[in-house]
C-alpha cells in the first residue's frame, strides 16, 4: 500500500505526447503516477527513463478499449494502492483526414473513434471510481478539445469554423456531455470532473502541426489535477480559462 499523504494518479494514453508529458510534469509535482499505455513494454521503457529521472512513475499495463485489460488494471491498483486520487482521461485517436468533406467521412471512422474517444473513456471511468471514492479529494479529468464546441462550431468568426472532422468533434462534444454528467452525479463527494482543451498541440496525432510545445499541451491537464477542494467541477476549460460548449 501506498504512502497516505502521497497522491496516486494514472493517466491513460502516457505512452507519447501529451500523456507522457502529463506524467512527468504530475511525478515532477510529487505525485506517485501510474503511466499506463496499451503495451507493457512501452509503458515499462518511459516509466524506467521517467524513475531515473528520480521521478515517482509505475508503469501500467491497460488498453482502454479492452474490458479484460481495464479490469485486470482495476484490480492492480486496488492491491498495490487501495484508492486512486487522480484519474485523467488523456488516451484518444483522430481516424478521419481534414481533407474530406464531412459526409464522405466513413462510418468505420466514425465508429473507431466514438469506441476509443468516447465508450473507452466511460469505461474507465466507471471501472475506476469505486477507487476514486476511496479518495479523500477525488479528481477526474476528461481530455477533451476546443473541437468539441458547439458554440464555436457554429460561429464563422471562431478559429475552428474550418475545422469540421465530424466524429472527432463529436466524440469531444460527448466527453463534455458526460463530464457534466458525472459532475452531476458526484456534486455532493469530494469528487471533481472537468474536461480540459490541451491547446493545439505539436503531436504524433496531427503530425507534428501545432502551435504550442508538448510541455505546454499537458499543463491544463496537471492543473486540472491538482485543483483543490474550492476548484471547480462540470467545467470546461484551457488553462483556466472557460471555454463555451
Amino acid at each position: 500500500m501506498s504512502n497516505h499523504n502521497e497522491k496516486i494518479a494514472l493517466v491513460t494514453g502516457a505512452t507519447r505526447g501529451i500523456g507522457a508529458e502529463t506524467v512527468r510534469q504530475l511525478a515532477q509535482s510529487g505525485v506517485h503516477t501510474l503511466l499506463a499505455g496499451r503495451t507493457r513494454e512501452t509503458a515499462v521503457a518511459l516509466a524506467l527513463k521517467l524513475q531515473a529521472e528520480g521521478l515517482p512513475v509505475e508503469a501500467l499495463q491497460l488498453d482502454v478499449t479492452d474490458a479484460d485489460s481495464i479490469a485486470i488494471a482495476v484490480e492492480h491498483v486496488t492491491e498495490r494502492h487501495g484508492r486512486l486520487d487522480i484519474l485523467v482521461n488523456n488516451a484518444g485517436v483522430l481516424m478521419e483526414n481534414p481533407a474530406v468533406a464531412p459526409s464522405a467521412q466513413s462510418l468505420d471512422a466514425w465508429r473507431s473513434t466514438f469506441e476509443t474517444n468516447v465508450y473507452a473513456l466511460v469505461a474507465v471511468t466507471q471501472a475506476f471510481l469505486p477507487l476514486l471514492r476511496q479518495s479523500d479529494a477525488g479528481r477526474i479529468v476528461n481530455v477533451s478539445s476546443v473541437l468539441g464546441s458547439q458554440t464555436l462550431h457554429a460561429d464563422p468568426t471562431s478559429d475552428i469554423w474550418d475545422f469540421k472532422i465530424p466524429a472527432y468533434n463529436a466524440s469531444k462534444a460527448a466527453v463534455n456531455s458526460w463530464t457534466l454528467s458525472l459532475a452531476y452525479e458526484l456534486r455532493d463527494t469530494p469528487i471533481k470532473a472537468n474536461s480540459v482543451h490541451p491547446g493545439y498541440v505539436k503531436t504524433d496525432m496531427n503530425g507534428g502541426e501545432g502551435e504550442i510545445e508538448i510541455a505546454d499541451g499537458a499543463r491544463s491537464s496537471v492543473q486540472m489535477a491538482l485543483i483543490g477542494n474550492d476548484g471547480p467541477t462540470g467545467s470546461f476549460t484551457y488553462l483556466g480559462e472557460v471555454l463555451p460548449w
